[in-house]
């Protein structure tokens, strides 16, 4: 087929044979061959130019040969690359139940490359990437940050966590007019902003600051703690409860919260191969399995 295309483009025999390094007779008996095979004539000889048959042909032939050499550059670069490590950071329970789906499917697919899980707590919304300390990181929110490249997987609403003593505890759902004025779980001062005002519901109130409870926080089982306590509440997407059972505590929907998003990052232009391919996977997976991913346990 590409002696077609070669004819075709010159629209010359002689000159396909030059370009090709063939002698005319042979590129002549290849586009003979070829009409032979189709059962349809493919050019036309005076002048040279293709026929309504010849020109699909020529696009599914275009087609084929830019797919033979995609494969042959991936099989050069298999035969060259070395099995490498990816670092798989994870911020609390990650993206749901997509983070281990991913993990498992990556695995699978890539039995080669030792990937690695590094648990990350609040403060290392980007830092830990941005350090390279891990290669791509399942956080919450989406971080406001142009070093990044960002891949949104899970939107979900959100919940505030708080003591089962509390009077908020038992009611089905709340409003964030209910929810503003309760002593928060303090963040350190490195904590992003971006996590802190997710945390802290900011844009609901202005932009003030919260009541702060009187305890620190960097990871989801000090908020449950806290919680449990009385001493501070905590928020979060509706699947931390599923993940974060605790004695003590409620998860409470809070229904006019503007619903969120986990990501998965990855630093800006990355041209690692096993980045680009667990983005690639985790990204197809929540298409497949929907923006309010819930997955039944493997």
């Amino acid at each position: 087929m590409e002696t077609l295309l070669a004819v075709a483009e010159e629209g010359h025999f002689g000159r396909a044979a030059e370009r090709l390094f063939l002698a005319k007779a042979t590129v002549t008996e290849h586009v003979k061959q070829l009409e032979q095979d189709f059962g349809v004539p493919l050019l036309e000889r005076g002048p040279v130019r293709l026929t309504p048959a010849g020109h699909r042909l020529a696009r599914h032939a275009r087609a084929l040969l830019a797919a033979a050499e995609l494969a042959r550059e991936d099989v050069a670069e298999a035969a060259t690359a070395q099995p490498g490590v990816l670092r798989v950071g994870v911020m609390g329970h990650g993206s749901a139940e997509l983070t281990p789906a991913t993990v498992r499917a990556f695995r699978t697919a890539h039995p080669e490359i030792d990937l690695r899980l590094v648990p990350l707590d609040f403060t290392e919304h980007v830092s830990a990437l941005l350090e390279h300390r891990v290669d791509v990181a399942f956080v919450r929110p989406a971080p406001e940050d142009e070093r990044v490249e960002i891949d949104v997987l899970t939107t979900e609403r959100r919940i505030v966590v708080v003591s089962a003593r509390w009077e908020l505890a038992d009611a089905p759902e709340v409003r964030l007019a209910d929810v503003l004025d309760l002593p928060f779980i303090r963040l350190p001062e490195r904590t992003p902003r971006p996590f802190t005002d997710y945390l802290y519901f900011t844009a609901a109130r202005g932009g003030e600051a919260p009541r702060r409870g009187r305890d620190d926080a960097v990871t989801p089982h000090e908020v449950l703690a806290t919680a449990a306590a009385g001493r501070g509440a905590g928020s979060a997407l509706e699947s931390f409860e599923r993940f974060y059972p605790w004695p003590g505590t409620r998860c409470v929907p809070v229904a006019d919260a503007p619903w969120e998003h986990s990501v998965l990052v990855s630093r800006a232009g990355d041209p690692d191969p096993q980045v680009r391919a667990f983005r690639t996977l985790a990204a197809g997976l929540a298409r497949e399995l929907g923006p309010g991913l819930r997955l039944t346990p493997a």
